[in-house]
């Protein structure tokens, strides 16, 4: 298992508070860009709406001050969704220290005892561009484009500092995931696999690898994107134990107990 990355040195508290307080000054502005209503990808029958801008490059630590006031990425887009009628969709963090994997997810782990871990700067081959164009075949509805262009735009386009993740089984890759990293944060952005694998659970598996990276690199937090409690897409986050959802009012607070099959 070869490994990429160095232990990130600890962010002064200024540094924190500065970019804290460039955030609340362009929340304060209420000019944020808005998208039109549009058909909500997670909860049927019901519209959403996101703001954000483009950006060509962001500092890290001011990316995550960002996240924590439920904005995302996607390419160079930097998003948050204020839908007319929900807010369901609520940013979730793993604190990494206190994370233990459950009975099941330790058989995932055993399961992929035998793929090889690579981790380094983001770049998109033809063979991950296949395999990319196979996965949207099998798991999605076929409204995103399996353009080798569109997937550069959304994955490996990046503002920030962001780490590829490329799990193989001996030489042959299966999974690839994406990570935007500061010096506090890890924070998945997408994972895609052949689905030729799919009895591997390689999202899970990817997770927790990536969970534990963060533990080994002295990082304190693990990102995983939205939450939406009644998506089935998107609920299985909630099963990556203690974790932590993002209250407006009150911060990062404990979700409700998912519902385990």
């Amino acid at each position: 298992m070869r490994l990429w990355y160095h232990r990130p040195s600890p962010m002064n508290p200024d540094q924190l508070i500065e970019a804290q307080a460039m955030v609340e000054a362009l929340l304060g502005t209420r000019q944020l860009p808005t998208s039109p209503e549009h058909e909500c990808a997670y909860l049927p029958g019901l519209t959403a709406r996101v703001e954000g801008f483009q950006v060509d490059r962001i500092d890290p630590e001011l990316y995550h001050a960002l996240m924590d006031r439920g904005f995302r990425r996607s390419g160079c887009l930097v998003f948050r969704p204020v839908c007319p009628a929900c807010r369901e969709c609520v940013p979730l963090r793993v604190p990494v220290e206190v994370f233990r994997p459950t009975r099941s997810q330790r058989r995932v782990l055993r399961r992929n005892r035998d793929l090889r871990v690579t981790v380094g700067a983001p770049k998109l081959t033809d063979r991950k561009h296949r395999m990319y164009a196979a996965y949207l075949d099998d798991q999605h509805d076929g409204t995103m484009s399996r353009s080798r262009r569109a997937l550069s735009d959304f994955l490996y386009d990046s503002p920030v500092n962001t780490l590829e993740f490329c799990y193989r089984l001996k030489n042959r890759l299966v999974a690839v995931s994406i990570a935007d990293r500061s010096r506090a944060a890890l924070s998945s952005v997408y994972v895609f696999f052949d689905p030729r694998f799919r009895r591997r659970s390689l999202g899970t598996f990817s997770a927790l690898w990536e969970i534990d990276f963060c533990r080994r690199a002295g990082t304190a937090f693990y990102y995983l994107g939205y939450y939406v409690a009644g998506s089935a897409r998107m609920n299985y986050k909630a099963r990556f134990r203690p974790c932590e959802i993002l209250d407006p009012s009150r911060g990062w607070v404990p979700p409700a107990p998912p519902e385990v099959p």
